[in-house]
């Protein structure tokens, strides 16, 4: 419980931050000023729950159009997207290392259910773009420690389970 209510917490400040970020976008377009880079880059911090070194992360992988487009795409879901990558998101990724360290196959539907709604959250984010998804795969694959916050993760970090999940994938085919 006491978990759960700190992820609220948490959640209800990110969500006071995104009102910030997207009123002060709203105001500046109702102006007829549209915004630079780095007030998209902050929306996308505060939607993504981002910091600075997930930021630089993400624009070494991806071009100014690709960062356009997953700020415009999360911004659309709204504090729906507050929650899907701040609380959906991270619970899946345990439950399947849980999964994969129990030794559970990767064809266990448990497993395959898992990828399959990890595959359809990033078809919400990149609004179905196979190239920015692979650009945000390739970002994660290259700069975990970044991307996931915690900067004590090696490279190979998100391996085992990456791959854990690949053949989850295969095995729904």
């Amino acid at each position: 419980m006491r978990e759960h209510l700190a992820t609220t917490e948490a959640s209800l400040a990110a969500l006071h931050t995104l009102r910030e970020r997207l009123t002060h976008l709203h105001t500046e377009l109702a102006a007829e000023r549209f915004p630079g880079t780095a007030d998209l880059l902050r929306l996308l911090q505060a939607v993504g729950g981002t910091g600075p070194a997930a930021d630089e992360a993400l624009r070494r992988h991806l071009d100014e159009d690709q960062l356009h487009a997953l700020a415009d795409h999360a911004a659309a879901l709204g504090p729906a997207a507050h929650y899907l990558l701040e609380v959906e998101w991270p619970q899946l990724y345990r439950r399947a290392e849980e999964l994969r360290s129990a030794g559970t196959d990767p064809a266990d539907p448990r497993v395959r259910r898992i990828a399959d709604r990890l595959d359809e959250l990033s078809r919400l984010f990149s609004g179905g773009d196979t190239t920015l998804s692979a650009a945000v795969r390739t970002a994660w694959r290259e700069d975990p420690a970044a991307l996931s916050g915690d900067p004590a993760a090696p490279a190979d970090a998100w391996a085992d389970l990456r791959t854990f999940l690949d053949h989850a994938r295969r095995a729904s085919r």
